[in-house]
């Protein structure tokens, strides 16, 4: 067998396979095969294309494909995308194997939205304790802090299921999606609904134990839940449409500690500014996550903040936090929060997001990841801290107060 090889302006050359070692050596007479002298750039550039050939006959390098009795240059082949490998390690590896698929639907293995949902859920109940009557008991916020957790747990999954529903003719020409299970036919789109109502039906019950006004607070969320997706298909600013989902657990800490919002004017000009500070929490972070698809995004037509913004996306992620930071100082002022909220909350999240948005590389997904996983423990967990500390001293005063009118 030879090996047949055109470079553009030059005649053919057949070049017997047997001249070409394994190790790109190549011996070749100075006449013979060839129809010209081989020169010693000649013969160097034979033995390039001609070992190409042998160890992948389809790369770029050699770019040959098979023809008869000989190999003739042809197109790269592209690269085909890694096929899907079942989870061999962490939490998705114990499953059975036909749980996996589901598990990968919710994200179980991928926790930081979650997070993201519980978050703000934590700081109304944090913020709502001093305000109760009489104050919430330590027991009672940390109680209903774990119900809004095993919430946020749920209903994210839930939320992803939607998603994925939406996005199944879109997800499989993204990068990061395309492995995802529906997108893939893991799971069919009636078993992804049937599997949604599964999920809601969960929420349902968990919402059943809290108190009955908070039933009338958490239905309005489901249209923001099942209108996310539709919004990346008709405007640049999904994300905003996403913070009103995920902002939504800001008011619900109020009425499950029994704090009327309608009655109490205070309460609900804290639990409006705490919303409205979270939505732009939310656009924040998820703008940093959408820079990780923007490319894929761009050829799917998939729309989002960090496309329409992709030039100045660190003056818009400054703005946005200055946005934030003052609203929920609006809210620590309305909820008569002490100075341990103003140093601990607002001026830790002045602190980390600006760090964040100074470091994060807008062009590494690699970065753009990280900084989306640990800014949500960071940021959030200092807005915590500020707020559970205000809250303990608050509670401490209180009982002092109490002893000393005994």
């Amino acid at each position: 067998m030879s090996i047949l090889l055109r470079k553009p302006g030059h005649r053919l050359l057949r070049v017997p396979r047997s001249a070409v070692s394994a190790a790109g050596q190549i011996s070749l007479p100075n006449r013979g095969s060839l129809h010209r002298p081989c020169t010693p750039h000649l013969q160097a550039r034979i033995a390039y294309h001609a070992t190409a050939a042998l160890r992948s006959p389809s790369s770029a390098a050699g770019s040959l494909q098979p023809d008869g009795a000989g190999v003739v240059p042809g197109p790269a082949a592209p690269s085909a995308p890694a096929p899907y490998s079942p989870p061999q390690t962490g939490l998705l590896s114990m499953l059975p194997p036909s749980w996996v698929p589901y598990a990968e639907l919710i994200r179980l293995d991928k926790p930081t939205g979650t997070y993201y949902l519980f978050f703000p859920c934590l700081f109304s109940t944090l913020m709502a304790a001093p305000m109760a009557v009489p104050m919430a008991s330590p027991l009672s916020a940390a109680g209903y802090s774990l119900l809004f957790f095993s919430g946020a747990l749920v209903m994210r999954g839930a939320g992803c299921t939607i998603n994925d529903l939406w996005d199944r003719n879109l997800d499989p020409h993204v990068a990061r999606t395309r492995l995802r299970p529906i997108a893939r036919g893991a799971i069919t789109p009636f078993r992804g609904v049937v599997f949604t109502g599964a999920q809601l039906l969960a929420g349902l019950a968990i919402l059943l134990q809290f108190p009955t006004a908070c039933l009338y607070y958490a239905v309005p969320s489901l249209l923001f839940v099942a209108s996310y997706p539709l919004a990346k298909r008709v405007t640049y600013y999904p994300q905003f449409v996403l913070g009103l989902t995920f902002s939504w657990g800001a008011m619900m800490g109020f009425p499950a500690l029994g704090v009327d919002l309608l009655s109490n004017q205070a309460a609900l000009t804290a639990a409006s500014l705490l919303y409205t500070s979270n939505i732009a929490w939310t656009v924040l972070y998820d703008m940093i996550y959408a820079h990780m698809d923007i490319k894929d995004d761009a050829k799917a037509g998939i729309k989002s903040i960090a496309l329409k913004h992709d030039a100045d996306t660190k003056k818009v992620l400054t703005g946005l936090a200055v946005v934030q930071i003052g609203l929920l100082a609006g809210a620590g002022m309305a909820a008569g929060a002490g100075p341990a909220f103003f140093i601990g909350s607002c001026g830790g999240a002045l602190v980390t997001l600006g760090i964040m948005i100074k470091r994060v590389n807008l062009k590494s997904v690699k970065d753009c990841w990280w900084w989306f996983v640990n800014g949500c423990w960071i940021t959030g967990g200092v807005i915590s801290l500020g707020l559970g500390a205000d809250y303990a001293i608050r509670y401490l005063d209180e009982g002092k107060g109490k002893k000393e009118e005994a």
